[in-house]
């Protein structure tokens, strides 16, 4: 049986953690409105989400990516809110324990929002304002709760009250009435955190206004069209990936946790470093150039064998080729720099800017403006390379460079500093443990070997002869084809692989090899049962 004096000590850690809480959410708060109103891109949270990315090991990334694809940022943002509520919850019991320890603990971690703001590409002094209100406000706050605790209430007489009228002792009462006001300022203190909504919709009506000028422009008619489709491209086999991505459907992976919000009347793009002639264009030059159109396939290097990180679209932007013969590298340089809005950076092979690929500044995505997610107002599309190396969204500035006098953001973080996308093949259907029944089934996916293409695709069952697939017809040699096999498929469990062989004659490797440093090699392989 529990003592009324542990019964009261739990009670009371309960409470303490409470006010903990409550003061965090008022905190924060008070910390998104000062974000909406003086620093969008601040928010405490979305800073130290920031950070975090920043500090985690190539291997932590690929997991993360691996568990919960492009909903990894959602996931961070949620854990570093559930890790807030806890350690406010421990800062509200030490608090009541032993002050001013919960104090420090707030101190500690707003001093670490502090610093992960002010850290940032690109960061001013006003960066670190919401930090700064969120760490006064919750020392405060929880200052003002925990001290509601300390009230005490006199012990309980030890046997008959002497007096004869028996009145209630007004310690108790008081006591009471304690209580009931440390759970009436509790719950007052966390409502303020409605205020973070209200924040967050300040901070989000920046990306409104953004959204709203991408909705209105009118992209341009290309100078140069993209290549007609061939009518033989698609299969139509129900479950394969679609020939072109939709742009809600096409894959998200950055490290932007907030989608930079750009005015286009504002952006400029500058070309520096080891050119003869500094070049800088804004959004109208831009689109008053010959722009062309071209259908390329994306990939991330994150993206397993099998996997879904990998899209196709038809783009349109202006030849990165053509502004760089404006700036006119000199003979040294091998390697552009590239730099998002937000302090991201590529390095990208000088030769694969300057070749014949349909490299470029990309302003368009099937046939509109480009998502804000995928780097409106401009972003970068190079075909054969990996994004971690090409594909920088929201970008403000090339630098030409050689590779060994700079790094990108990826490359110090374990990377290959070069990233050739990888020749492979994807089964999309069957799926495994899907229901089959022995009989005509079709086998089909896509391949890709992107800048190259793809010559042939061949599918093995068990451990039996390959045999060649129909081929789709090919767009270019920079999109992914997809591929088909009928397969007489008796009854039992079966596995099934693909192997694709490029337009040089390479054949997709066995070799099993994790996406770091430069991308994932091996064959996808589906199990399926027959009955």
């Amino acid at each position: 049986m529990v003592s009324r004096d542990a019964r009261s000590a739990r009670s009371r850690t309960w409470r303490s953690a409470l006010a903990g809480v409550a003061a965090a959410l008022g905190g924060l708060g008070l910390a998104e409105l000062a974000a909406g109103l003086f620093a969008p891109d601040a928010g405490p949270l979305l800073v130290i989400g920031a950070l975090i990315i920043d500090l985690s090991p190539a291997w932590l990334k690929d997991l993360v990516i691996s568990l919960f694809g492009t909903a990894d940022k959602a996931v961070l943002i949620a854990c570093v809110g559930l890790a807030a509520a806890v350690l406010a919850a421990l800062a509200g019991v030490l608090e009541h324990r032993r002050p001013p320890t919960g104090r420090v603990i707030v101190i500690a971690f707003g001093s670490l929002a502090v610093f992960a703001a002010v850290t940032r590409a690109q960061a001013g002094p006003i960066d670190a304002l919401p930090a700064v209100v969120a760490m006064v406000a919750t020392a405060v706050l929880l200052t003002a709760l925990v001290g509601l605790l300390r009230v005490r209430t006199p012990r309980p007489r030890l046997g008959p009250d002497p007096r004869p009228d028996s009145r209630p002792d007004p310690g108790a009462t008081a006591g009471a009435l304690d209580r009931r006001r440390f759970l009436t300022w509790t719950g007052a203190t966390a409502g303020i955190g409605i205020l973070a909504a209200a924040g967050g919709q300040l901070r989000q009506a920046g990306s409104r206004a953004a959204d709203a000028a991408r909705a209105r422009l009118t992209l341009p008619a290309p100078a140069v069209p993209a290549a007609a489709i061939p009518a033989g491209a698609s299969l139509d086999v129900p479950g394969v990936a679609s020939l072109i991505t939709p742009n809600e459907s096409f894959y998200r992976i950055d490290t932007a946790l907030q989608v930079p919000r750009i005015d286009a009347s504002q952006w400029r793009l500058k070309i520096t470093g080891l050119v003869e002639n500094e070049v800088e264009i804004d959004f109208a030059e831009l689109l008053a150039l010959p722009l062309e159109e071209s259908t390329t396939t994306l990939a991330c290097v994150s993206n397993e064998v099998g996997g879904d990180l990998i899209g196709n679209a038809t783009w349109l932007g202006y030849p990165i080729r053509k502004l760089l013969a404006r700036a006119k590298p000199t003979g040294d340089a091998d390697m552009v720099l590239s730099r998002s809005q937000d302090g991201w950076t590529a390095s990208t092979p000088l030769e694969a800017l300057t070749d014949d690929r349909n490299a470029i500044l990309a302003v368009g995505m099937n046939g509109v403006a480009l998502p804000l997610e995928h780097g409106y107002p401009v972003r970068m599309v190079v075909p054969g390379l990996y994004g971690y190396v090409s594909a920088t969204k929201w970008v403000v500035e090339l630098k030409v460079t050689r590779f060994d006098r700079e790094v990108a953001y990826w490359s110090t973080r374990g990377w290959s500093e070069r990233g050739p996308i990888k020749l492979s093949s994807r089964i999309d259907v069957p799926r495994a443990g899907a229901p089959l029944s022995p009989g005509r089934i079709t086998v089909a996916g896509v391949a890709w070997a992107q800048h190259t293409g793809i010559r042939a695709v061949e599918v093995q069952v068990d451990e039996g002869d390959w045999a060649e697939a129909v081929l789709a017809d090919a767009i270019s040699a920079d999109t992914w084809r997809q591929w088909k096999w009928d397969w007489d498929a008796p009854a039992g469990e079966h596995t099934l692989r693909v192997r694709a062989t490029d337009a040089d004659g390479l054949v997709q490797t066995s070799a099993r090899r994790p996406v770091a440093p430069d991308g994932a090699t091996g064959r996808d392989e589906v199990t399926v049962r027959v009955e």
